[in-house]
């Protein structure tokens, strides 16, 4: 199943529902996406349904009460950055009002100069420490900011720095989350392209690593890490700028694209 947040055009109603093929269906009975995830209910939505094209899909989970990141989590993404292979995740967290909606847009801050991408693969969990889906995520990173400050709170947590969705496609409909193709593209062109395959450390131990000090709630986020190919990597660094596109798709999950805006 895959769970939406919407707003049909000409409306301000918000609505949660089931996507299917190009159409999305309500819940009738007002059901949230965090309902859904907290119960593991996969009851099909019977409710009224639009066209996706008729509609603006929000974040799946408009504001979770927690975003974790894992950095360093793909060994070329290490090695491009010129660091060892971590021993173990290495954790941050982003502010819940990083979170943005699949459409964007990234606003970059005044004081932010080296604005960066990072295509991942986000865990959405469920209740019990359980898995309920994933999601596609832009780990928007202020290279200056992360490299002049001791800890990445502002650099990586920033308001709307964490687009996600386009909707939660739950565990039982993914499959193998160990085998699944990332690309991002930059104004149409390809940056990013690897396999979760490569994740040093996968879906379980990462669930498992943060359960040992954390209660893991549903809605709670988990993005897994970025491969190489970001945009500070290259030579020369190339970083986003207003009017920048980002597009990031990963199989079977759907592809999320926003825009960089000025604040």
């Amino acid at each position: 199943m895959k769970l939406a947040t919407f707003v049909p055009h000409g409306s301000d109603t918000v609505h949660a529902g089931e996507v299917s093929g190009h159409s999305v269906t309500a819940f009738a009975d007002g059901t949230t996406v965090l309902d859904k995830l907290a119960t593991g209910d996969l009851t099909p939505a019977r409710g009224e349904s639009w066209p996706l094209s008729d509609v603006r899909l929000l974040a799946p989970v408009q504001r979770p009460r927690a975003i974790f990141g894992i950095g360093l989590n793909y060994a070329d993404h290490a090695a491009e950055t010129g660091r060892e292979r971590p021993d173990a995740p290495m954790v941050f967290q982003k502010q819940p009002a990083a979170s943005a909606p699949p459409g964007g847009p990234v606003r970059l801050p005044e004081v932010v100069r080296r604005l960066d991408y990072e295509g991942e693969l986000a865990i959405v969990m469920g209740a019990g420490f359980t898995v309920a889906g994933f999601a596609v995520a832009d780990d928007v990173t202020a290279r200056d900011l992360q490299r002049r400050e001791p800890q990445w709170t502002r650099a990586k947590g920033a308001d709307t720095f964490c687009p996600w969705g386009p909707w939660v496609t739950t565990a039982d409909e993914v499959g193998d989350p160990a085998s699944l193709m990332l690309r991002t593209w930059v104004n149409g062109e390809l940056r990013q392209e690897s396999s979760t395959a490569n994740l040093i450390f996968g879906v379980e131990e990462l669930v498992r690593f943060l359960a040992e000090v954390i209660t893991l709630e549903p809605g709670d986020l988990i993005l897994t890490g970025t491969p190489s190919g970001v945009g500070f990597a290259m030579d020369p660094p190339r970083f986003l700028e207003p009017r920048d596109t980002v597009r990031i798709e990963i199989d079977r999950l759907g592809a999320i694209e926003h825009e960089v805006v000025s604040a």
